[in-house]
This record gives C-alpha cells, sequence and structure tokens, in this order.
C-alpha cells in the first residue's frame, strides 16, 4: 500500500480524547489571538489585499471581505504567522495551527460543518503534518528549506479532505496534489525577508485548492509521497517513508507546545532563561548561551547583526537574550529596538556554544543556559532544561486582548464540540 493512502485510511477513527479536543480548542484560540494582533503588519495588509481582490463565501478574519475559499485560507495563515508567537511542534519544526485552522475556517463556510467535524479533521491534519515531519526533517532538510512549507500543504489538505467528506480515492488525490506544492526555501532569514509569513498563506491556499480539486475529481498519482519521484525522494530521505506513523502513540497535538516570546521556536528558551538574570547591563562584560545544535545552526539564530528588519531579530537568538537583559521582560516592544547602542553593544559581546546533553534530548526537550560575565569577573547564570509554554490562562488572556468578540467566540470554541454549525463563528470573526 502506498504512504499516500495508508495515511488516508489511518484517519478514519481518530483518537478524539477530552484531552484532545480541549487541545484543539486552545490551539485555535492561541492562532486567533496571533491573527487580531498582526492585522496591521505590513505583509497583513499586504495578503488582505491581495486576498479582497476575490469574491466568495469566506471571510478574512477582522475584516468585513468575503472571498473565495482559497484566498481567505491564505489570508488568515499569513495574519497568524505575523508575530512569529504561533504554535510550535517540535519534532516536526512546524507551525501546523496556521496551516491547519486557516485551512478549515475557509472550507466550513462553503459548506456547512459541525464542530465535532471540526475538531476531527483538526486533529488529522496535526498529526500528517507531524508526523511526515519528524519522519522527513533533520540538519540538513531544515537548512535549506522551509519545514512548514513542506508539512503545511499535507496536513491541511489531510484534514480539508477529512471535513468535506472526501472518499478515500478522493482524499489521497488531494494529499497527492499538496504533495506536488510543497517546499519553501530558507533564505529569508539572513534578510530578515517577507517569505517566511507568506509560506504558511500559500500552504494553506494550497491545500484549499488541493481538496477542492479533489472533490472535483481531479487524480494525483498515489505514489507522490513515496515514488522514486515523490516528495520524500526529492528531498534525498525515500529510506524515511516508511517511518511515517498516524495515530500509533499519543495524537501529535498533544505535542504542540505554544511559544511564550514572539520569535522563532529556538530562541524561545534562551528569553525564559535571560528573563531570570537580572543585572544592570552596563556592568556585562560577556555573555555566552550554551544550546542545541539545532537551535545553533537553523537559519538566522546565530546572527548578529546588523539586524534592519524585525523578523532578523525574532530569528536572533543573541538579540532575543541581549533584549531581555535590557529591559527585563519578553515583549513584543524588544524588537524595535534594532539601532539600539547597548543592545548591539550586548549583541556583539555574546557567543554561543553547543551544549551536548542539549543536543542529546532535542527534540524531546529544548535546552539553553545563558551565562553573564560581569565587568568584575564574577559570572550570573540560569540554565533551563526545556521551554516552558504559555499556559492556557496566558493563551486566554493573550485573545480577550486582542479580539473585539472575545466572550462569545470564546463561549464557541469552549463549546466547540456540540455545535451544529461552524459558520456563526466565522461571523464573529469578521469583526475588528
Amino acid at each position: 500500500m502506498t504512504l499516500t493512502r495508508r495515511i488516508v485510511r489511518s484517519l478514519a477513527d481518530p483518537p478524539l480524547t477530552r484531552e484532545t479536543v480541549e487541545k484543539v480548542k486552545i490551539c485555535l484560540l492561541d492562532m486567533l489571538s496571533c491573527v487580531y494582533e498582526s492585522l496591521d503588519l505590513e505583509p497583513s495588509k499586504q495578503a488582505i489585499k491581495v486576498g479582497s481582490r476575490s469574491q466568495g463565501c469566506s471571510t478574512i478574519i477582522g475584516t468585513p471581505f468575503r472571498v473565495s475559499a482559497g484566498d481567505a485560507a491564505f489570508a488568515n495563515a499569513v495574519l497568524g504567522h505575523g508575530l512569529v508567537r504561533e504554535d510550535m511542534h517540535t519534532g516536526s519544526v512546524s507551525h501546523l495551527g496556521v496551516v491547519v485552522f486557516p485551512t478549515l475556517l475557509a472550507l466550513s463556510e462553503c459548506k456547512s460543518s459541525t464542530g465535532s467535524d471540526f475538531i476531527r479533521a483538526a486533529v488529522c491534519g496535526y498529526e500528517v503534518g507531524a508526523a511526515v515531519g519528524r519522519a522527513v526533517m533533520d540538519s540538513e532538510t531544515v537548512r535549506r528549506f522551509r519545514p512548514t512549507g513542506i508539512t503545511g500543504p499535507l496536513g491541511g489538505a489531510a484534514a480539508g479532505s477529512l471535513l468535506l467528506g472526501l472518499s478515500e480515492d478522493a482524499s489521497t488525490s488531494a494529499l497527492g496534489l499538496a504533495a506536488n506544492t510543497t517546499v519553501g526555501l530558507n533564505e529569508w532569514p539572513a534578510h530578515g525577508a517577507d517569505e517566511m509569513f507568506f509560506h504558511v498563506g500559500f500552504a494553506a491556499r494550497n491545500a484549499v485548492t488541493a481538496v477542492e480539486l479533489a472533490e472535483l475529481g481531479a487524480y494525483a498519482s498515489e505514489t507522490a509521497l513515496d515514488g522514486p519521484a515523490g516528495l520524500f525522494a526529492a528531498l534525498g530521505r525515500s529510506d524515511r517513508a516508511s517511518s511515517v506513523k498516524i495515530f500509533e502513540d499519543a495524537p501529535e497535538i498533544l505535542s504542540v507546545y505554544h511559544k511564550p516570546a514572539p520569535a522563532c521556536n529556538y530562541a524561545q528558551t534562551a528569553c525564559q532563561a535571560a528573563r531570570g538574570i537580572s543585572v544592570d547591563t552596563a556592568d556585562i562584560a560577556a555573555i555566552t548561551i550554551r544550546a542545541s545544535a539545532a537551535a545553533l545552526n537553523y537559519p538566522g539564530c546565530n546572527a548578529t547583526g546588523p539586524f534592519h528588519r524585525a523578523l532578523q531579530a525574532k530569528m536572533s537568538i543573541p538579540y532575543c537574550a541581549a533584549a531581555i537583559l535590557l529591559r527585563g521582560e519578553i515583549a513584543e516592544a524588544n524588537y524595535r529596538l534594532l539601532d539600539d547602542p547597548e543592545l548591539k553593544r550586548l549583541v556583539s559581546i555574546t557567543k554561543l556554544e553547543e551544549d551536548a546533553a542539549f543536543t542529546q534530548t532535542y527534540p524531546r526537550i529544548q535546552g539553553t543556559e545563558v551565562i553573564v560575565t560581569l565587568r568584575n569577573g564574577q559570572t550570573v547564570s540560569r540554565r533551563l532544561d526545556d521551554v516552558v509554554p504559555a499556559t492556557e490562562s496566558q493563551i486566554r488572556e493573550r485573545f480577550r486582548a486582542a479580539c473585539p468578540a472575545a466572550r462569545e467566540v470564546e463561549a464557541f470554541i469552549d463549546t466547540l464540540e456540540s455545535q451544529p454549525d461552524m459558520r456563526p463563528l466565522t461571523a464573529l470573526l469578521a469583526s475588528r
């Protein structure tokens, strides 16, 4: 049996435990908070303008525009990615929520779907993207290709196929079509360029298109994933296709964590460790940050400037840690200090080192140690064995502060499994 068909058959009866259902709700609230906070960012405004040129049944969140499902998915995915605070599945190095949810929200407005249908589809979308990502991602792959550009279209297409109730054959074709739209290059970090924001938009739009084409009868090669010229072969990882596991352990969505900082995944633990160090930065003579090889080698994470764009700073472990040592808090405002002389000095005296223990335990956990050497020779350090995720209460607080219709939206999502129709939710999300 081909990998594509095996995946589709494995999604027939997902384990929808109470824990899994509640995780979907928190992931959705987290994504929506990022959407609303990103509405006024330049890539968001560009995505909204492009998306608003069509007409259709799907909502661009936070706007009055009702556009085609593909254009809504594109714009909402870009909005969800704008802060660089989207949810994270470390094993696949992917941000699956900002593809799966925009895909499902867009399609749910075009065809009546229940809340339980939405939950089931979301769980399966995360599962497919995460499982394929676990199999194919390694240090070489992620250095060249954007992981979410590979895993996102597959997860979105799997989710959308389930939401629309496609047959096994049609769902297999949807995945095959989505496989043909994957990738996204990792050249952007060095320049802080905007490709990153649009990668997830392309992924969501392509997922929607793959599902719509398959629903109309488009036929894709069943070996698009594991064939001799399929996705795994194209990435030079043919031997790993057989290792893809769907729902053999706990659902992959339960491995997703929610970022505390609006920055790259690999800078999260450094941010938290730096926040635990309280010194006058004028007294700092040197900074050493010890992390895993994965963190140090991901494009942009070892950058020391000059920083011309906020995205460069959000990717840089030295910048993220230095900004927190300077300001004492994790905040979006940290990335508006690109020309601050003291921050530049702190970055210039920062050295990154691999810690063998952190490398060994990654991706199961993500440890980092920040060591500050003072001018008098004393050192102050903080070592964290793993990132501390944003809690449910923090996620809800962020959402309530960002969404104009927060009370109504939160009440709907909290009872998602009993909702007979998803369309009232998207009507609420049109409010700004």
